[in-house]
This record gives C-alpha cells, structure tokens and sequence, in this order.
C-alpha cells in the first residue's frame, strides 16, 4: 500500500520589520510538500492591529502564491475576541475563484503571541477551501 501524500502547507514563520517609523512589514513562509517556500509580505502602521493585519494579509499573499493565484482572498477584517477563558485572533477574508465568492472566517487562541496566532487563523479560514483543493487548482 503506497502511503498518502501529505499536500498540506506548512507554516514556517513570521518576521516584522519596521522600514520607517511608525511603519510596520510583515513577511510570513509558508512551506509546500515539496519543500517549495512561499512568502507574502504586506506593509502597514506600526500598531497592534496594523500587525494583525499586515500578518493576515501576507499569509493571504503566500496563500494565493500556493494556488497560482486562482484563488483571490482578501482581508475584511481581523480582531482579537475574549471568549471562554481565552483571547482569540478571529479573521474575516472574502475568496473568489472564477465567478464563485465566499466569506470565510478563522480563529486561533494566542498561545505565542499574536503574529503567530493571525498567521494561524488565516490557515484555518482557508482550510476547507484550498486543504482538499490544492493539487487540483495548482495544476
């Protein structure tokens, strides 16, 4: 029996910068089965919903990258929420392949810290859309 192969994507990491002040870049790696990085980067102010944003929509970027940009996402929102004893990074991003668009919404619980948990909320907000998918809208 041959083993399945996992086509799941990797988180790998995430890096902010600061170019100029009061500014802030994100950079998120994503990693593909095959070794293949992917990255996204995304520029916004230095606060702390500019990171959340910034993180959210670089994921997104690499995201799109994955799927050679079949599928289009973009932020409508990202917040952190207080819910059953914990604080979560909840993110709202609107998809579209071909004429077909969808809300989808992800949440992860800030364990590290935030950067990490928006990078995570993402993946999951796209989980059922690209997870079963990828293989098929990369090629």
């Amino acid at each position: 029996m041959t083993p399945a192969v996992d086509n799941r994507i990797r988180f790998e990491g995430v890096a902010i910068t600061r170019p100029a002040p009061g500014q802030i870049r994100a950079t998120v790696t994503l990693r593909w089965h095959n070794g293949e990085e992917l990255q996204g980067l995304y520029d916004d102010q230095d606060t702390e919903i500019g990171v959340m944003r910034a993180v959210s929509a670089a994921t997104s970027a690499a995201l799109e990258q994955a799927v050679d940009d079949r599928v289009r996402l973009r932020l409508v929102g990202v917040k952190t929420v207080a819910a059953f004893d914990a604080i979560l990074v909840v993110v709202a991003l609107a998809s579209r392949l071909d004429d077909h668009e969808q809300q989808l919404v992800g949440s992860c619980v800030i364990k590290e810290d935030v950067e990490h948990a928006a990078v995570r909320a993402v993946l999951s907000a796209t989980n059922r859309l690209l997870g079963s998918n990828l293989i098929y809208l990369r090629w």
